[in-house]
């Protein structure tokens, strides 16, 4: 990977691979001819495969899944109507060495190699998608580094497929495909650099750009900068976990986010060995990264100035990234429009440099790992940065509820909160969780914070 300078942010891009198209008019006759000239048997002749991928997703509660594989073939697919029994396709996983089946949920044609989350999925096209349980204990795409999964999962097809008419759409066969590639939407939208700071320091980083930018690189168009700070578990030197471990950043890149609100999201992850030297042991505090993380930050909104709005600067994280929040807001309180810090501890003495600033906080009542009042390494946790604020002079609008509510309470509650906090002009939210309603684990507070359409729509709304 290029590293990037101080003076240049240099994004790089992957090219997509495209096999060649062929018409269903041209397929349908070449099929006939073949079949007149090869006689009975002819019926009964594989259909040609070009490619194999997996298909991934970014979960809000279980990490990244590997959810369908894509067959692309050689003609079009046309079920005339009809259905594709799950039955009739085979999947098997290898991952650390172990293979184990995959379980098929629904199987249909498509145009594209894209999971169709419509109740009655598909279309006629030259894909085929097969869907995979996400619980199955296989389902899982990484550790705390990607799994090697290229050729990882084989598929065969064991039945034949037919139209309503009883006419053979795809046969099976003895062979078995393995994956080609892995195609994770919305992460693959972000490219990957590094930059190197006046220290010489290394901060890898991910970046989304929004797609006017993408298009016309010229345009006088301004967008936010939504800034994702990660948790201590993806610290690493791999530049996807930052992506993958949970939605934070996939969230702001996702296509109905973007449609909404257009921004560029820069992911940057804090390398290996550990940078351990901060003042209560952390990494975004850590002096070298928050040094590095800063000049990033100031370099990119330099090199972008004509189209980075930076009234409209945001900064999200989770865990160790709340606790960055806290320090990095205090250090720089005059560059951030709104933060969103989850499940993180900080400083009682910086809150009074940082009232100003639009907030929503959340955090599980009963997190075990950074304990809701007592907090980290002798830094409190929210409920007590909370009271910092308010008796330096912020209000803070207070609600609590189960994180485990369906998305529409979940998001009622919040917009009732957010309701209170405006009639008592408050720009300081804090949102605590009841105990035993923070799904996997208590410490995972964020399992519905970027998913919270409320949330994210008030970020947005905020501008300094």
């Amino acid at each position: 990977m290029r590293g990037i300078t101080r003076r240049t942010v240099l994004t790089v891009t992957a090219g997509a691979v495209t096999a060649p198209a062929v018409s269903t008019a041209t397929a349908a006759a070449a099929d006939a001819t073949t079949a007149a000239s090869e006689g009975p048997q002819a019926a009964w002749r594989p259909d040609p495969v070009l490619r194999t991928d997996l298909v991934t997703r970014v979960t809000p509660r279980n990490n990244w899944l590997v959810t369908a594989v894509a067959i692309q073939y050689a003609h079009h697919i046309d079920l005339r109507g009809g259905a594709v029994p799950a039955a009739a396709f085979q999947v098997q996983a290898t991952v650390g060495g172990r293979t184990a089946p995959r379980t098929v949920t629904r199987v249909y044609s498509n145009t594209t190699a894209a999971v169709d989350d419509r109740p009655d999925p598909g279309r006629p096209g030259d894909h085929l998608i097969v869907e995979l349980d996400p619980n199955d204990s296989d389902a899982r795409a990484a550790g705390t580094d990607p799994f090697p999964l290229d050729r990882a999962y084989s598929v065969r097809q064991v039945a034949d497929v037919r139209a309503p008419g009883g006419g053979p759409v795809l046969r099976s066969g003895p062979f078995a495909s393995r994956n080609n590639g892995i195609i994770t939407p919305v992460v693959d939208d972000f490219a990957a650099g590094s930059f190197t700071d006046s220290a010489g320091f290394d901060l890898n980083f991910r970046l989304y750009q929004p797609e006017g930018f993408v298009r016309d690189s010229r345009t006088r168009a301004r967008y936010p900068l939504v800034l994702t700070l990660h948790g201590g578990g993806e610290v690493a030197d791999n530049n996807m976990t930052q992506l993958t471990a949970n939605r934070i950043a996939v969230t702001f890149a996702k296509p109905e986010r973007q449609r909404r609100n257009p921004a560029f999201v820069l992911s940057p992850q804090i390398p290996l060995p550990r940078p351990m030297d901060g003042p209560d042991g952390t990494d975004w505090t850590d002096a070298k990264v928050q040094s590095a993380l800063i000049e990033l930050v100031d370099t990119f909104v330099s090199e972008h100035s004509r189209n980075v709005d930076t009234d409209r600067l945001y900064v999200v994280g989770l865990s160790s990234g709340g606790r960055g929040i806290y320090s990095l807001l205090a250090k720089r309180p005059e560059m951030f429009a709104a933060a969103l810090p989850t499940a993180g501890w900080g400083d009682v003495a910086a809150m009074e440099r940082i009232t100003h600033i639009p907030m929503w906080a959340d955090h599980s009542v009963d997190d075990p790992v950074v304990p809701y009042r007592e907090g980290r390494f002798g830094k409190p946790g929210t409920w007590t940065l909370m009271s910092a604020l308010e008796s330096a002079g912020a209000r803070v609008s207070r609600g609590e509820w189960g994180n485990d509510l369906p998305k529409a309470q979940f998001e009622a509650r919040s917009r009732e909160l957010l309701r209170q906090a405006r009639a008592a002009r408050s720009h300081v939210l804090f949102t605590s969780y009841t105990p035993g309603t923070t799904p996997v684990s208590p410490h995972f507070a964020w399992a519905q914070t970027y998913e919270n359409d409320v949330v994210i729509d008030w970020l947005f709304e905020q501008s300094r």
